[in-house]
């Protein structure tokens, strides 16, 4: 038997601080969580080759905003990736999903489907065009880390 029962030491140990699902964000929003480079997006938009679109499109996908809490910058992130998308021509659509890496796809597939939630003038057709080939590049298992990422862009 216990000597002391009325003992209350243990009521100063935090057990939340234990808990694995308890999430705290040590660090500031960091320069590099900024989002892609307009300007530059932008400058390659306009030269309008293959392979500036191209280059376009990895320079919007290279900087994601996924750590940000700011929702204004994951939004100018957004409206500058579907700006790309909808640049391109149909039939540079595949050629340019080939040429992305796993982890590229699964970010274009997470603009995809954000931007499926917001729909502009003609965007979902040029969407699903993207959807279409990056289906078929990524295959299910792109999908499903999108779907059950927890970090969003």
């Amino acid at each position: 038997m216990a000597k002391n029962t009325l003992s209350s030491r243990f009521r100063k140990l935090d057990i939340d601080e234990f808990d694995e699902n308890k999430f705290v964000d040590d660090h500031d929003e960091a320069a590099d969580q900024q989002g892609p480079d307009a300007a530059e997006v932008d400058n390659l938009i306009r030269q309008y080759p293959l392979l500036d679109m191209m280059a376009a499109l990895h320079v919007g996908l290279r900087n994601p905003p996924i750590n940000s809490k700011n929702p204004a910058i994951k939004e100018r992130a957004q409206t500058l990736v579907l700006r790309v998308l909808t640049s391109f021509r149909s039939s540079d659509i595949e050629s340019a999903v080939k040429s992305l890496d796993k982890n590229r796809l699964d970010l274009l597939m997470k603009y995809i489907y954000r931007g499926f939630e917001k729909p502009t003038d003609n965007s979902s057709a040029i969407l699903l065009q993207w959807h279409e080939k990056a289906f078929a590049v990524g295959g299910l298992g792109s999908i499903v880390r999108v779907m059950t990422a927890r970090k969003t862009v």
